[in-house]
């Protein structure tokens, strides 16, 4: 078995790529249990994108008995092979083709992370169509498996910073732009699919996963240490770990029932956005330019349902900023994806 992660036993940073993906995918003990439990293969559809290939090789790392197979387009260089490098079997697939849908393995336990979001303004009938009618087809085809579903947050409203973030409880957000709505559209094609076929499933609300190269933490730090303004009316964020949000995601798998309910994946702290500038900017030791003043609410989850069911996320928010500033200042990779947490009228 490979190292595995504990808290309280966290590197100070990461020398590269090769050293973050090889922390991103190491497996707690609670993971390698909870797979354990659960019976049959995992096929991860969506596998190319930000999350998927670390979490493939996490699920593979915690599971070695267990197949894990990763589908994609693949439209990456060289993804393919590194995932099967890493012991992944890959399959080359378009997920709008219902026909290659349909012949791909049928593995007991499904995670779901394809999705469209960046673009989707002018591009709108193609959102819809990866955000819903995909997951319709995979549903269909998939209606015997466990399906842990990816959804965002972005399916809530604004909410009030007293409340300490939406809860499961909260009813979906209709005016949330074509992007929210389209991925509320998601889980209702798994809540149909599994009330006509029985299938078990989980949603999983995420807001927001953490990785040096991408993420709302890069976002700030980038402009802090660039001398950029920072914004700060969209006040307050969630944050998680991406290695501890696909391990939750993996764990998950052991809660799907039919039909499928929502959970909510992120960090324990409601985040001041103000507060995560300055503190790039004592790291950088250079002055920040804050512009705006916070909204009365924002775009905030309650997790405390995930971590009642898995304990709180491995890795602090102390340790993600500092890594972050590291990362940056040495100038290491970035994936040029910037997050646009700071929308406010749900136009991504």
């Amino acid at each position: 078995m490979s190292e595995i992660l504990e808290a309280g036993a966290l590197p100070d940073g990461f020398a590269d790529d090769a050293a973050l993906e090889e922390f991103l995918s190491r497996p707690s003990q609670a993971l390698i249990d909870d797979l354990a439990a659960v019976d049959g293969d995992i096929i991860v559809l969506g596998v190319g994108g930000k999350m998927g290939p670390t979490l493939a090789r996490l699920a593979r790392r915690a599971a070695p008995d267990k197949r894990v197979i990763g589908v994609a387009r693949f439209s990456e260089a060289g993804l393919k092979s590194q995932l099967e490098a890493a012991g992944i079997e890959t399959i080359a697939c378009d997920l709008l083709d219902r026909a290659a849908v349909s012949a791909l393995p049928k593995a007991e336990n499904v995670v779901f992370m394809a999705g469209r979001k960046f673009g989707s303004t002018g591009a709108e009938e193609l959102t819809w169509a990866m955000n819903v009618h995909v997951p319709a087809i995979v549903a269909e085809a998939f209606r015997d498996s466990r399906i842990a579903s990816f959804s965002t947050g972005n399916v809530y409203p604004f909410v009030p910073l007293a409340s300490m973030g939406a809860t499961e409880r909260t009813p979906p957000d209709s005016t949330s732009g074509e992007y929210g709505n389209s991925c509320l559209g998601r889980e209702r094609m798994f809540q149909y699919f599994s009330a006509v076929h029985g299938t078990p499933g989980i949603i999983l609300r995420l807001n927001y996963a953490i990785d040096m190269r991408y993420g709302v933490l890069h976002d700030i730090a980038a402009k802090v240490l660039a001398g950029t303004p920072v914004d700060v009316t969209m006040g307050h964020v969630n944050v998680i770990w991406q290695g501890d949000a696909n391990a939750q995601a993996l764990r998950a798998l052991r809660h799907c029932t039919p039909p499928p309910q929502p959970l909510n994946l992120s960090g324990p702290e409601t985040v001041s956005v103000r507060g995560l500038a300055e503190a790039f900017a004592e790291r950088f030791g250079v002055a920040v330019t804050i512009t705006g003043s916070e909204a009365s609410d924002a775009l905030i989850n309650n997790a405390g349902e995930a971590a009642r069911r898995f304990g709180y996320p491995l890795v602090p928010l102390n340790r993600m900023i500092d890594w972050t500033a590291d990362w940056l200042q040495r100038g290491q990779a970035s994936h040029g994806k910037p997050t646009h947490f700071e929308v406010r009228d749900g136009r991504y």
